[in-house]
């Protein structure tokens, strides 16, 4: 059994990160949110999780936040609207907690990256993901990097439009859609774990499907309202990306996600950690 009892989560009020820091609580971890507004966390966070006030810019909220933890969960993102000359979470902000972590002694950081991050691309903020990636290996703290194929929450959390789903492009390959609340029970597990060294883990579903494919069996499972699924062409997207950091972020993503020649590859993850059991049906209904 590992000795990681305290965990500190950064992002752990946001769409992936909620899910998991709810996994690590039931888990039974004394679980602490660095966040930026504690009064707000409180309302979206279990109870049982600490709120304490931190910054990602402010190096010395980070080490103070982190006094006594054991380790320490990142779920950090770059938004839609962010511009390549701006602070980003995920850039400055991870090395200011890799620094804070580091002086504090944590036996362990953990990382939400993406799989994705391996298409062939110089948009700038795959290479911040790859650099993030980088920084961690490089910080001299044991660490567990999770590469994650596509997670349900996107489904509901970002395509819907009222009653639509919108589907935009031709995935030319299958996602093994994953649950965070399934991916969650795996970050619980590799802190339960005392494994010596760094571990690196490709995070996948229990089945492949194609996006369009996906969003079909969703609207069919989807139980709040009733939704379609409209299928939108990449070319208008493609054009209006100079527009506005918005736009660039949309295309670059949905044009990496739909041409990622993805394979299975969650085996031993599976073995380590646990087999996902949520279907997308089950999550649909759920909701």
């Amino acid at each position: 059994m590992s000795n990681i009892r305290k965990i500190a989560v950064i992002g752990a009020t946001g769409m992936l990160g909620k899910p998991v820091t709810k996994q690590l609580a039931a888990a039974g971890f004394e679980v602490t949110a660095l966040v930026r507004n504690p009064e707000k966390a409180a309302r979206e966070l279990p109870p049982s999780v600490k709120r304490v006030p931190a910054d990602l810019k402010d190096l010395q909220s980070l080490k103070k936040a982190l006094a006594g933890q054991d380790a320490l969960y990142l779920n950090l993102s770059v938004e839609q609207t962010e511009k390549q000359s701006d602070f980003h979470p995920e850039g400055e902000g991870l090395r200011n907690a890799l620094v804070a972590a580091r002086e504090n002694g944590l036996g362990r950081v953990s990382y939400l990256s993406s799989i994705v991050i391996r298409y062939p691309t110089d948009w700038w903020v795959f290479a911040l993901k790859r650099r993030a990636v980088e920084d961690i290996k490089g910080s001299g703290l044991p660490y567990t990097l999770f590469y994650p194929t596509q997670f349900m929450e996107t489904i509901d959390g970002r395509t819907m439009a009222g009653n639509r789903l919108l589907v935009v492009g031709q995935a030319q390959h299958p996602n093994w859609w994953i649950a965070a609340e399934d991916y969650g029970r795996q970050v619980a597990n590799d802190f339960r774990n005392d494994h010596p060294g760094n571990r690196e883990y490709v995070v996948q579903g229990p089945e492949p499907i194609l996006t369009g494919d996906a969003a079909e069996r969703f609207a069919k499972a989807y139980r709040k309202k009733p939704v379609g699924v409209a299928r939108l062409p990449m070319g208008p997207f493609k054009l209006l990306r100079p527009l506005t950091p918005r736009f660039r972020y949309g295309y670059e993503i949905i044009n990496a996600l739909n041409r990622y020649p993805e394979t299975f590859e969650a085996q031993q993850t599976w073995d380590d950690l646990g087999k996902p059991v949520i279907t997308l049906e089950n999550y649909a209904r759920g909701l």
